[in-house]
Order: C-alpha cells, then structure tokens, then sequence
C-alpha cells in the first residue's frame, strides 16, 4: 500500500514539477498514437462505408475479420511488422525498424480493425429511410459518406476513442518495432515496463497514473459529448 501512495505523490510530483523526460515522454506517446488513430480512422471510414451500403460476396467474412481483429494480440502484430521492416525484411531497405515511424505502422494495424469494426456498426445503424432519401435526392457517394457519417458522428467518435486506447495503452508492439531508445522511441507504456525490469515500482507507478489519467480525459471527453447530445434531444 505505501509503494501505491509513494506512486501516486511521485506522480503529482513529476507533473506539477514539469518534469522533463516525463512530458518529453508523454507529449511522444500522444502523437505517435494520436497520428495512428488518425491514420486508421482514414483507412477505416471509406471501408466501413462501402461494407455498411454494399451486399457483396464475402460481405459477412470481411466482417467477421474486422471483429476479429479488434482482439488482435500486440506482439502478434510487432513481430510481424517487425519481420517486414528488419534490415533482411521486405521493407528493410526503408530503414524504418526502431523508429517513430515503425511505432506508428504497428499502432496503425493494431487500431485499424477495431474502429473499422465500430464504424461499420455505426454506418450500419443509421436509419435505411435516411440512405434512401439521401439517395433520392442524388447524393454523390461523398455527400453521402458525409451525412451518414454526420448521423453517426457520436458512435464514430466512440470507435475513434476506443482504438487510440487500444494502441496508447500497448506495449509488445511498440517495444519489439521502435526498440524502447531513451528520447527517441519511448512510450509510457514501455518506460513502464523499463522501470518494472529495474525495480524501481514507484516510478512505474507514477507512470502507470499519468497513462490512466490520459486514458480517462478521453473517457471523459467522450461522457461529456454523449451528454451534451442526451441534453439536446431531450431537453434535461
């Protein structure tokens, strides 16, 4: 119990404190997962549209994949992007491997099929009324991608948390793909388990309660939207 309280002080500490490495640290780990989430959400928006309007072979499969991936283990998908970016490896020539860079890629797979998945059920949701009508009046499929995506632009904001969590708070990937370098490549998450290895708990404590507070201001950005939206329909 002392070592969670020692955490907790040492964590207020290094924050009112401004802390160099730790806001070094902090402000990386929020741009590389911020840019993967984004880059996902590009991926995922035009593929969720196609699979939410379109009856195709294979339909239920892609799908069914996309849920699939949304439990994908992170070190699965490090050591294969690993493998792909390895000085040997198909991509070794790009010199990517123990980069920012490399971090972005892995994130990227990891948060791609979950908000896939999530946005797809959102698009899918949208009232079949709407679509017609929207079609009727002759609506490009870009004006159409953009008021459905209006329409469900809460369930989309929803997905859109739920992959920059499922990526911020991953350590295999980030560890086997950008190597864990000091100022160059670590996350909080890795200087957790860095600190972890060396026994020094307090500090991978006081790390631990930066990454949870991070994760719950995205909770709470998300709670205060839902509410604002609750508010406006109904009034209370």
């Amino acid at each position: 119990m002392d070592t969670i309280v020692e955490g907790v002080k040492k964590a207020v500490l290094m924050l009112v404190t401004l802390d160099a490495d730790i806001y070094r640290i902090t402000l990386f780990t929020l741009k590389v997962s911020g840019i993967a989430t984004l880059i996902s959400l590009a991926i995922s928006l035009p593929v969720a549209f196609f699979i939410a309007l379109k009856d195709f072979p294979g339909k239920k499969i892609l799908i069914s994949l996309a849920n699939l991936g949304m439990g994908l283990p992170p070190t699965v998908v490090g050591l294969w992007v690993c493998l792909l970016l390895w000085r040997s490896g198909p991509l070794g020539r790009l010199r990517l491997i123990y980069t920012p860079t490399a971090i972005v890629i892995a994130q990227t797979v990891i948060a791609t099929p979950v908000i896939m998945a999530l946005v797809t059920a959102a698009l899918q949701q949208v009232d079949k009324k709407l679509r017609w009508h929207i079609m009727a009046l002759g609506a490009t499929p870009l004006q159409m991608l953009f008021l459905m995506v209006r329409e469900a632009r809460y369930s989309i904001l929803a997905a859109v948390i739920a992959g920059f969590g499922a990526v911020i708070s991953e350590v295999g990937a980030s560890m086997m793909v950008g190597g864990n370098i000091a100022g160059y490549t670590r996350v909080l998450t890795t200087a957790i388990v860095l600190e972890t290895s060396k026994g020094n708990f307090e500090d991978a404590l006081a790390l631990s309660f930066i990454l949870l507070l991070m994760a719950y201001l995205g909770t709470l950005a998300l709670t205060y939207l839902q509410q604002r939206r609750h508010k406006d329909e109904y009034g209370n």
